[in-house]
């Protein structure tokens, strides 16, 4: 697909690119995991789920144990997910200095809910710079497949090929690349090397984005 010459809007993932929430969903999901008799390290049950919506992760779950789960189980760890962002959340380093500094249309795609999204945002001070949400609730299909990204360039108005998404996860990146947008990968937590397979220009000092925002001309 054609790319414009200019970056007309950016897209942000939440988890991992605004606040730092992976670090805290990662260790109460394997925990819930390991609860129900998965066998899953730290970092397989990251690399596996990470940057997936949590309907998608359930029916993951639920192949690999071969059985369903109680709804109960899903409620319980969102509460505790909830209570541990309220103690623990912090927004990324220095993403507010580049929300700061950002002219361009923004907006956030996100495999959360739109609760989850705008609590995070709200409890670590961003909401202020976001007029614009789009949730994997919003689409039939959400990451990998482009719906969620189109989606979010259809909100702001902006072709596709205008926009680069910000992304911390394989998914994440694919999706940006089947929508037809440049996807920057921010690994400070996630491996280079697959992002960069994956299509994205990677970054790991989130102090580095502005200088790949401006030149604003998309490769």
């Amino acid at each position: 697909m054609e790319r414009n010459n200019e970056i007309a809007a950016v897209i942000f993932d939440c988890d991992g690119v605004l606040v730092d929430s992976e670090p805290i969903a990662n260790r109460l999901f394997h925990r819930c995991l390991v609860d129900l008799g998965l066998e899953l390290s730290a970092e397989e049950t990251n690399d596996r789920f990470m940057g997936r919506s949590m309907q998608d992760c359930i029916e993951d779950v639920e192949r690999l144990l071969a059985r369903r789960v109680d709804a109960a189980v899903w409620s319980g760890l969102a509460e505790r997910t909830q209570l541990a962002f309220d103690a623990e959340l912090q927004p990324v380093m220095d993403i507010e200095h580049v929300l700061q500094g950002l002219d361009l249309p923004r907006c956030v795609a996100s495999s959360g809910s739109h609760g989850k999204i705008r609590h995070s945002l709200r409890i670590t001070g961003l909401t202020r710079y976001f007029e614009h949400i789009c949730s994997a609730d919003d689409v039939s299909a959400g990451k990998t497949a482009p719906d969620l990204f189109l989606l979010a360039a259809k909100t702001l108005s902006v072709p596709p090929a205008a926009c680069v998404v910000i992304e911390d996860s394989l998914p994440g990146v694919r999706g940006a690349v089947a929508a037809g947008m440049r996807a920057f990968g921010y690994c400070e937590r996630s491996a280079d090397a697959a992002l960069a397979a994956a299509g994205a220009t990677t970054f790991r000092d989130m102090r580095k984005l502005p200088a790949l925002l401006k030149g604003r001309v998309l490769g």
